[in-house]
């Protein structure tokens, strides 16, 4: 079983709109929400699953609204709130931000959108560029395109439309990987894991069939091939169009792509990573007026890659003043609103030392205050290069026309939580 119904909140806990879809549960009872939230919240007990009698809240916080789905049956809540992060994903693909303003501009549409999201509920077409084809932001366009819906909503394949058609041929795959690091101030790894996702652009006639072949270690064991580096991805997640039965099979990743960009699938492998970008800083301070921060970055990557837009994020204390900075290459700059120094370099080869010193004046009383120091953070990306060894093998493209297609393949590594602890 799924929702009852749906109801969009602002803060207050005033309704802006919502449907009701089964009529087995009391509108009025939305009522309660807010004080049980408020209540709970007081007794720091905050739950995503609240309860008023045998009626069950389920709920999530976007920007200035609470999305809320009731229900009095023991439904399936991981579907009920993988279908309210859907719904804010729609609404921003139509209104660009989901906030209290677009829905009160919006409320013809967003009306359409929860007709067609949900049915007796249960989630329908969920797929935000099909949802595009009929139900449009003009009124006028609105009421012709009611006479005709597209035949995708009623097909197999939901996700893709019948007729497209391209001069040129192409796939482009984006193999992205984020790297998680937790180094603590004696300078050992205590967490680290990568967690990635191939993402599509698809520019292709008809109705293609595509296979994505992986250097997947379990693949490889099954087909008895153990040549070159394969890799182990854990916690699998693909996007509607992979037949999941073949993949669990086979392991061969068999689909028909949406039109446009989607994400194909995602996954994490949990692993031992070296940080690419290892810092060592030392922070001293002068009788009580003065602190001094040298920072030393090293590119722990092959040298032939390069790590753009690299920023060093330097925790310092709230009551620093006159900053001065000394730079091997790039720039530093201090954002008081933060108690940050942002130290960027535009371009950082790997096996390269940079170093940055800051001097800060301290006032003459001392803060009593024992301020915690939090870690320092990293922001990169490096191009054409996977920290895991993930390798597309190949991509086929069947089409029953026959006609030629090129994939295109881009890797890019780049951070994710990236955080090394200091010495207070």
């Amino acid at each position: 079983m799924s929702a009852s119904a749906v109801f969009v909140l602002d803060l207050k806990g005033k309704v802006l709109i919502c449907r009701n879809y089964k009529g087995d549960v009391d509108m009025a009872e939305i009522d309660h929400f807010l004080p049980l939230l408020m209540q709970h919240e007081e007794e720091g007990l905050l739950c995503p699953v609240l309860s008023h009698g045998s009626v069950h809240f389920m709920w999530i916080k976007h920007s200035n609204l609470y999305l809320v789905a009731t229900t009095n049956k023991n439904s399936n809540a991981s579907l009920v709130y993988s279908f309210l992060y859907k719904l804010v994903e729609v609404f921003t693909e139509y209104f660009k931000e989901l906030e209290e303003e677009s829905i009160q501009d919006n409320f013809v549409v967003v009306y359409e959108l929860l007709d067609e999201l949900m049915d007796f509920g249960f989630p329908q077409t969920t797929d935000s560029k099909i949802l595009q084809e009929y139900i449009t932001q003009e009124g006028a366009k609105l009421e012709v395109a009611k006479s005709k819906v597209p035949t995708t909503v009623t097909n197999a394949v939901s996700w893709r439309s019948e007729g497209i058609k391209y001069k040129k041929n192409e796939v482009f795959i984006d193999v992205i990987e984020s790297i998680n690091v937790l180094v603590n101030a004696n300078g050992s790894v205590m967490s680290s894991d990568i967690v990635g996702s191939i993402k599509l652009k698809t520019m292709l006639s008809g109705m293609p069939e595509l296979r994505l072949g992986l250097n997947d270690r379990v693949l490889f064991a099954l087909t008895g091939r153990d040549k070159g580096k394969t890799v182990t991805m854990e916690d699998v997640k693909f996007h509607q169009c992979v037949r999941l039965s073949r993949f669990e099979s086979d392991r061969t990743i068999s689909f028909i792509p949406p039109d446009g960009e989607s994400e194909l699938m995602s996954y994490r492998i949990n692993t031992h990573v070296k940080p690419l970008i290892w810092i060592e800083s030392v922070i001293e301070k002068f009788s009580h007026s003065r602190v001094e921060i040298m920072v030393k970055a090293k590119g722990q990557f092959k040298k032939q890659s390069v790590a753009n837009n690299v920023e060093v994020r330097v925790p310092v204390p709230s009551d620093a003043d006159s900053p001065k900075f000394k730079t091997s290459t790039g720039n530093a700059k201090y954002v008081p609103e933060k108690n940050l120094v942002v130290w960027t370099i535009k371009s950082f080869p790997g096996g390269k030392e940079f170093l940055m010193r800051a001097h800060f004046g301290l006032p003459s009383v001392e803060n009593d205050e024992l301020e915690g120091r939090p870690p320092i953070t990293v922001k990169f990306e490096i191009p054409y290069f996977t920290v895991s060894g993930i390798q597309v093998r190949y991509m086929k493209i069947i089409e029953k026309s026959g006609y030629q297609a090129l994939p295109w393949v881009r890797y890019i590594t780049q951070s994710g939580d990236y955080q090394l602890r200091t010495n207070v």
